[in-house]
C-alpha cells in the first residue's frame, strides 16, 4: 500500500497521519478532497460554529535590534517610520477599547526598553480593562525579556502572569527549522528556545496559541516537520489553544527582494490549512486570519478546516507593513455576515473559546 492510499484510509478511520502520508497528500494536490475531509474533522470538533472575538491589537513599538530579512515592520531608532508608545499613549488607546474582550500585544525587540516597560504596559491594560483577556508577547519577545533582564524564562513568564497576561501569542515560530531561521531571522530565538518558552508557559498554566509562517525559503518537508513538532508538544502539554497559518507577504522585505519571492496563492493557503487540520489532530481550533488571507479567502477557509476568523482587531501594523491589503479593522456585524453566508453559525468567544 502506498503512502497516499494509507493516508486516505487513516483519514477515513480517524487514525493519526505520519510524515510520509502528509507529504503524499500534499503532492497529490487534490484540493477538493482535502477540503471535504478537513471540514469533516472540523465539524466533528466544533459543529457548525465559527468563532470570532471583539479584540484590539496594540503594537508597542517597531524599533527593533533583530533586523530580520523576513520583516517589513521593524526599523532602527531615528528612522522616520520609528514609533514607540509610552504608557500615556497606551492609555489613550484603551479609552476607546472598553467594549473589547481581548487585547493582543506584540511588538519588536527594542534595543533600549527594559523588561519593566513591557510589564508596566500589561499592568496598565489590566487596570484599565479588568475584564479582558490579555494575549501578549511571542516566545521571541519572551526570550529577549529573559536576556535583557537576567531572569529565567520561567521567571519572565511568572512576572507577566502576575501583571495580567492570560495567554501567550503564538507568533515568531515562522518555520521551526534552524536552517530556515538562519536565513530569515538569524537574530531571533532558535527553534529550541521557541519550544522551551511554550513548554514552560504550559507548565505554568499559561495557555498559548501556535503559528506557522510559510511560503518563503522553507521546503515542504520543513513545513510538515514544523507541524509535527507542534503536535508532539501538544501531546506532551495540551497547552495550545489554537493554530494560525501565516502566508509570507514579501512586499517591502529584504527577504522578498533577495530571493525574488512572490508569495503563495489561494490554492496553497487553503491546501496548507486543510493539511494542518488533518495533521494537528490534537488541536481544537484553527484560525483563518482575515488580515493575512483577505476576507473572501478567509470566508472560503471556513470550508477547509478553519473554525475561527480571529477578531475585529482595531489596528494592525506588522502585517500591513509587509504589503497586506485592506482595512486593519472590521465590525462584528461584517464577521457575522460572512460566517452566515458560508452556512455556519457565528459565535462570539473569549480568549479560551468560552462562548459569550
Amino acid at each position: 500500500m502506498d503512502s497516499l492510499q494509507r493516508a486516505k484510509e487513516k483519514i477515513s478511520s480517524g487514525a493519526r497521519l505520519e510524515r510520509d502520508e502528509i507529504l503524499a497528500l500534499y503532492e497529490d494536490n487534490d484540493l477538493l478532497y482535502l477540503a471535504e475531509v478537513a471540514r469533516r474533522v472540523k465539524e466533528a470538533k466544533t459543529g457548525k460554529k465559527i468563532f470570532y472575538t471583539v479584540n484590539r491589537h496594540i503594537n508597542l513599538t517597531n524599533v527593533c535590534k533583530a533586523n530580520c530579512p523576513l520583516c517589513a515592520y521593524q526599523c532602527k531608532s531615528g528612522s522616520n517610520r520609528a514609533f514607540t508608545l509610552e504608557l500615556d499613549d497606551v492609555e489613550k488607546i484603551l479609552r476607546d477599547a472598553a467594549h473589547v474582550k481581548e487585547v493582543h500585544i506584540v511588538s519588536s525587540l527594542h534595543p533600549d526598553k527594559d523588561f519593566a516597560y513591557y510589564v508596566d504596559a500589561v499592568k496598565l491594560v489590566r487596570k484599565s480593562l479588568p475584564h479582558v483577556g490579555i494575549n501578549a508577547f511571542t516566545p521571541v519577545e519572551v526570550v529577549n525579556f529573559a536576556e535583557i533582564s537576567g531572569k529565567t524564562i520561567a521567571e519572565v513568564l511568572s512576572e507577566l502572569i502576575s501583571a495580567g497576561v492570560t495567554s501567550l501569542a503564538g507568533g515568531g515560530a515562522e518555520i521551526l527549522s534552524d536552517r530556515v531561521r538562519e536565513i530569515i531571522c538569524p537574530k531571533k530565538c532558535s527553534t529550541a528556545q521557541w519550544i522551551e518558552v511554550m513548554r514552560t508557559a504550559h507548565r505554568l498554566g499559561l495557555r498559548t496559541n501556535a503559528s506557522m509562517m510559510f511560503g518563503h525559503v522553507e521546503t515542504i518537508q520543513e513545513r510538515v516537520d514544523h507541524l509535527l513538532t507542534l503536535r508532539d508538544l501538544q501531546d506532551e502539554t495540551g497547552g495550545f489553544v489554537a493554530m494560525m497559518l501565516f502566508p509570507f507577504h514579501p512586499a517591502n522585505t529584504e527577504l522578498g527582494k533577495r530571493f525574488d519571492l512572490r508569495g503563495v496563492g489561494s490554492w496553497e493557503n487553503l491546501k496548507m490549512l486543510a493539511l494542518s487540520r488533518l495533521t494537528l489532530d490534537n488541536f481544537a481550533h484553527f484560525k483563518a486570519f482575515w488580515v493575512m488571507l483577505t476576507l473572501p479567502i478567509a470566508q472560503l477557509a471556513l470550508s477547509f478546516g478553519a473554525d475561527d476568523l480571529d477578531g475585529t482587531l482595531g489596528e494592525e501594523k506588522i502585517i500591513h507593513a509587509a504589503g497586506a491589503k485592506g482595512s486593519a479593522t472590521i465590525t462584528r456585524e461584517t464577521l457575522e455576515r460572512i460566517i452566515v453566508e458560508a452556512g455556519y453559525q457565528p459565535v462570539e468567544r473569549d480568549s479560551f473559546y468560552n462562548e459569550i
